[in-house]
């Protein structure tokens, strides 16, 4: 079992930034966090939950959506069992609950139903 929790939502500004972290715990997470990919979706009023980011279980490798490529970076610090989100230059359009999830693999290709609650992340204009 694993659980995962959301931190760093808030109010931005258009063109500000914002770190979102996601740390896992459970019954023996410490063995088990680094062995899973990990992604972050988000959920804007009125629309369907879409995919963000994914990294590898090293972190060696992530994936983004068209949407936040070069502005958003994923990263994830297996010592901390904690994964990262840390988004510049943000647009309305980013205004949304944002949800850590892990993979059922190493590499976020199939997706667990282990989300975390989200976080509300809001940019103004």
């Amino acid at each position: 079992e694993v659980q995962l929790v959301e931190f760093g939502g808030g109010l931005v500004q258009t063109g500000g930034s914002l770190r979102l972290s996601c740390e896992a715990s459970g019954s023996n997470i410490e063995h088990v966090y680094s062995a899973y990919g990990m992604g972050w979706f988000r959920q804007a009023p009125g629309k369907e939950r879409e995919f963000v980011a994914s990294i590898i279980w090293s972190g060696a490798r992530t994936t983004y959506a068209d949407s936040v490529k070069g502005r958003f970076t994923i990263s994830r610090d297996n010592a901390k069992n904690t994964m990262y989100l840390q988004m510049h230059d943000m647009k309305p359009e980013d205004t949304a609950v944002y949800y850590c999830r892990r993979s059922r693999d190493g590499f976020g290709e199939v997706w667990t139903d282990y989300w975390g609650r989200g976080t509300q992340v809001t940019v103004s204009s």
